[in-house]
């Protein structure tokens, strides 16, 4: 366990490298004894940095949400981080690809919350009752940190959240079947990634509901009108200058960027 000194110091030091564009040395092998409450500790911290400097909290993601993630992660469960207003990217926006390190692309459904919704035993039901909208989001996700990465580390770097581009339909939850939800994501006219929403944990709502559980352990939930990344449901695809990136939801239409 780490002393609030060092939870400070190392929150600073993702704050620098987010800032200044430069990683740094894993926090597992800056800070001996740092455990998985320290590292949602420095990422409370991070965020309080990030508000004090004029953002402003919008919402959550999710992320591990695959088996096949958890295991490469040597973790048994899914992580989380905040949204910031900075980090929200429209449809056919041109992206500097140098403002992320590392950055990488996956493809989700961001939940956009019509109610508060807080405490123990949330379920998948709860949480399809106080969403209002679900529409297509990317996540791209960046690195702070030096590579390999332990778990600790990704946490504390705010579950690696880089930015979420939203675009396509807007539809309420009970519209369709949202576990059957595909994509396509190509990258210059190729397709690199595809997959369904059901392969986050068989329904996209249950990381969600996973999260607000979680979260009851803090006193805190969701507010209304806060949006949640939900977890991808297919692999990161890399991405650099001059990329152009089309992800293809279907009946829900479709959003595309280009990295400059």
């Amino acid at each position: 366990m780490l002393t609030p000194a060092q939870r400070q110091q190392a929150a600073e030091q993702l704050f620098n490298a987010d800032t200044q564009r430069h990683l740094i040395p894993q926090l597992s092998q800056s800070y001996e004894g740092i455990e998985l409450e320290d590292a949602y500790a420095i990422q409370d911290l991070w965020l309080t940095m990030r508000i004090d400097r004029g953002a402003r909290l919008v919402g959550r993601k999710i992320g591990l949400t695959s088996r096949a993630m958890q295991m490469a992660s040597n973790f048994n469960e899914p992580d989380y981080g905040y949204l910031t207003d900075d980090m929200l990217l429209p449809d056919g926006a041109q992206i500097e690809a140098v403002r992320f390190l590392s950055p990488r692309l996956e493809v989700e459904l961001c939940f956009i919350m019509g109610e508060d919704l807080q405490g123990a035993g949330c379920t998948v039901a709860d949480v399809m009752r106080a969403t209002e909208f679900v529409t297509p989001a990317l996540e791209l996700i960046a690195y702070r940190t030096q590579v390999p990465r332990a778990i600790v580390d990704t946490i504390a770097d705010n579950a690696a959240a880089g930015a979420m581009i939203t675009g396509g339909r807007l539809v309420r939850p009970f519209d369709l079947d949202i576990r059957w939800v595909g994509a396509t994501l190509s990258k210059n006219g190729v397709i690199e990634e595809s997959g369904v929403s059901a392969a986050v944990m068989g329904h996209p709502a249950a990381g969600i509901a996973w999260l607000v559980n979680k979260l009851a352990h803090h006193g805190v939930g969701l507010k209304a009108g806060q949006m949640v990344l939900a977890g991808s449901f297919t692999r990161p695809v890399n991405i650099a200058a001059g990329d152009v990136i089309q992800a293809d939801y279907g009946p829900l239409g479709s959003l595309g960027v280009r990295f400059v």
